[in-house]
């Protein structure tokens, strides 16, 4: 078979590889738009779950992976002058160049030819077999066929900016200051020992309030430097990636399509769908599609468009969980007001706890004396379990009826810049 990939990215280099590899005579190539080693982005964030399942398609590229990569157990969670410090399950980060380049670097060595600064236009896609739209949330080759893939993108409240530092986290850090316009925020997490990623958010009237929106990129840094300088030690902020991005602060955009394929084309990663950052999955979401479309395609005598819908039915079926937990957890941030007078202790506790359908309906003193007794006892620990679905479900058809869930089209130019 004869495979496209347009999207250098993770999802596109993956399913190069996971193909090479059942069936060394496809003949597969990869485009990419930019040179090969510029990359957004700093570094991204997976877990333990995610190198187990790399263990079993590609042991070799696991390897790599988890090689280059740094770890944590502990996350910190900094509410102005007070702080506080959990201890939870092992995570991984490592820098999005490094990944890519172990990706590539795999690749090539099976024979996937790697085409970049070679951008593929919606108008002249490439002749194969099957071609793969992985090329983004703004994806050009969705966007040709919008009308038949449904696309859909809905746009969250808060705005956000992507930057790097050269502090080194030891935990997953969160950072939450208080100004004279509102609440603004920081996500820390290390990638290697160069530095960190530091995503900062906050509601519009904070954004405006502190003149972020008017600001060029080196006073907004110098802003953002001061408001975090307590958890960043002096160190400063970047915001730029070679030579990529600036400090534009767009809001989040969720998107979704009706169906993932038309013909020979196929919508992976964030092409097909995309998960608010604050859960820290899309890579993880990304690297899974190009496993659940390998496998598909990997079955014998089974059609393509057969396989294709299988891959699209499985996906979605297993992204249900963490795109609930991806609205939740955008959801919380913002109503952040919510919860940040609680004690630290609780307002960390209900950090954790945001992917619950049922927090939002709950006081939260209440909630934390729920989960906490839950913990003990299995009887509780069981209604709770039982009724945040059923709560969700009542709160998502009374949105749809009256017209409240209903996503906004928008143009997939309009998308942020691909995040990992």
């Amino acid at each position: 078979m004869k495979v496209a990939c347009v999207g250098g990215g993770p999802a596109g280099l993956y399913l190069s590889i996971l193909l090479k590899r059942q069936d060394p005579t496809h003949d597969v190539t990869v485009y990419e738009r930019d040179p090969e080693g510029s990359t957004y982005g700093w570094g991204v964030t997976y877990w333990r779950g995610l190198l187990d399942r790399l263990q079993e398609h590609d042991p070799d590229s696991a390897r790599a992976v988890e090689e280059h990569s740094v770890r944590w157990r502990d996350g910190v969670a900094h509410v102005g002058d007070l702080a506080t410090r959990h201890h939870g399950d092992e995570g991984f980060g490592i820098g999005r160049h490094r990944l890519l380049a172990l990706l590539a670097a795999r690749a090539r060595e099976l024979g996937v030819r790697l085409e970049y600064e070679h951008p593929v236009t919606a108008a002249d896609p490439p002749a194969a077999d099957l071609v793969v739209a992985a090329d983004g949330a703004g994806s050009a080759l969705r966007g040709r066929y919008a009308g038949h893939f449904g696309t859909e993108i809905t746009g969250g409240r808060n705005h956000y900016v992507w930057l790097g530092t050269t502090k080194v986290f030891d935990a997953f850090t969160f950072a939450f200051t208080e100004t004279d316009h509102g609440w603004i925020w920081a996500y820390g997490y290390g990638y290697g020992p160069e530095g960190s990623t530091c995503v900062v958010e906050c509601a519009p009237g904070t954004w405006t309030g502190l003149g972020l929106d008017r600001a060029d990129e080196a006073e907004g840094l110098v802003l953002l430097e001061k408001l975090f300088a307590d958890v960043l030690d002096g160190h400063p902020l970047t915001a730029g990636s070679s030579g990529r991005a600036g400090t534009a602060w767009p809001v989040f955009r969720t998107v979704t399509n009706r169906t993932w394929s038309r013909g020979n084309l196929v919508l992976l990663g964030d092409a097909a769908h995309t998960t608010h950052y604050s859960v820290g999955a899309g890579t993880t979401l990304a690297l899974e599609d190009a496993m659940a479309l390998a496998t598909a395609l990997r079955e014998p005598g089974l059609p393509l468009p057969d396989a294709l819908a299988h891959y699209e039915r499985e996906r979605r079926a297993a992204l249900l969980p963490a795109q609930s937990a991806a609205r939740l957890s955008a959801q919380w941030y913002e109503n952040l007001p919510r919860y940040i007078r609680l004690p630290p202790e609780q307002m960390f506790a209900l950090l954790g706890q945001r992917h619950s359908p049922l927090l939002p309906y709950l006081p939260p003193r209440l909630y934390y004396r729920i989960d906490r007794a839950a913990g003990r006892l299995e009887t509780l620990r069981r209604v709770k379990r039982r009724l945040g679905p059923v709560v969700a479900r009542t709160v998502q058809a009374r949105r749809l009826a009256t017209g409240d869930g209903r996503a906004r089209s928008g143009r997939p130019d309009a998308m942020p810049a691909r995040r990992g």
